[in-house]
């Protein structure tokens, strides 16, 4: 009688057990979905282009009849962020914040000695990550050229080359921009000259250029896993630095907005994020994601 009570002793403890593991195994297939839906707040795209505008304020570019292709595909189509904001005035401190987190004690346009500064940026991040990065730079002399300025072209509007763990090889021109959009990097840069950016020349200019140059690209990431970013430097110093930012892509909820405050190191934040990088350059590791607008 002993023996048969201690067989069903162990029966039950092993049932018991049974129930316990089922259940921590259960909990733990919760907790590890649950840190995958914290983790999968942003997308996970296969090509982010960021492209760098100038000057100009939310209420110039946004809502006018002089930028029909940002409003009517970007914005209609993508998200507006109405509350985002440069940084500073002038110009070039505001890229370096936007590409490393810092003005790197830039406070003027000047041009910068080449690979004078060695701090953490989005390009350096990226390549010791094993993900790939690249700049595409209109009038550009030549690939990885230096010079500070050319034409149209001002150095001043791209940071890259003040680094020196950014490979002057990945500076593009813009002609070198590929008709495969399936080989882009993972994350790049298209920084237009001095009249395509609306710097010299009108927001109808700037506006046609995008939708000429990068039309296509935009067109292909809403089904090939890809994002647009299009944002300004600064705004024209009359609107309290509010600058338009529109995102556009496979993952973004069309005709979507947020209100939340932004700023190149949350846009900074963000791109990090979207490449999956574990670390944050400069300011953008205090910074918060933008979010509100993903699918």
């Amino acid at each position: 009688m002993s023996a048969q009570l201690s067989r069903r002793a162990k029966r039950r403890l092993t049932a018991i057990g049974s129930a316990a593991a089922l259940t921590a195994a259960s909990f733990g297939l919760w907790a590890a979905t649950g840190t995958a839906a914290q983790a999968a707040a942003l997308p996970s795209p296969d090509h982010v282009i960021v492209v760098v505008m100038e000057n100009h304020a939310y209420s110039q570019v946004v809502g006018s009849s002089s930028a029909p292709y940002l409003n009517n595909t970007i914005k209609a189509g993508g998200a507006s962020l109405t509350q985002s904001y440069g940084l500073t005035h002038p110009s070039e401190p505001n890229y370096y914040m936007l590409f490393s987190g810092s003005n790197q004690g830039r406070t003027d346009d000047g041009c910068v000695g080449v690979g004078s500064k060695s701090a953490a940026n989005l390009a350096s991040e990226l390549i010791a990550a094993g993900k790939t990065w690249g700049s595409y730079n209109e009038t550009l002399p030549s690939q990885g050229s230096t010079v500070c300025s050319s034409g149209k072209y001002a150095q001043k509007h791209n940071p890259w080359f003040g680094f020196s763990n950014v490979p002057t090889s990945t500076a593009y021109t813009f002609a070198q921009f590929p008709t495969d959009y399936s080989t882009l990097p993972k994350v790049s840069f298209v920084v237009p000259n001095l009249c395509s950016d609306m710097h010299d020349c009108s927001v109808s200019t700037g506006d046609t250029w995008i939708k000429n140059n990068l039309g296509g690209y935009a067109s292909w990431a809403k089904t090939h896993n890809s994002l647009l970013i299009v944002t300004f430097d600064e705004d024209n110093s009359l609107s309290g630095n509010r600058i338009p930012t529109l995102v556009y892509g496979q993952h973004v909820i069309a005709g979507s907005s947020t209100s939340t405050t932004y700023n190149h190191y949350n846009v900074l934040r963000t791109l990090e994020d979207l490449a999956g990088l574990s670390a944050h350059a400069g300011n953008a590791a205090s910074a918060t994601d933008i979010t509100g607008i993903w699918n």
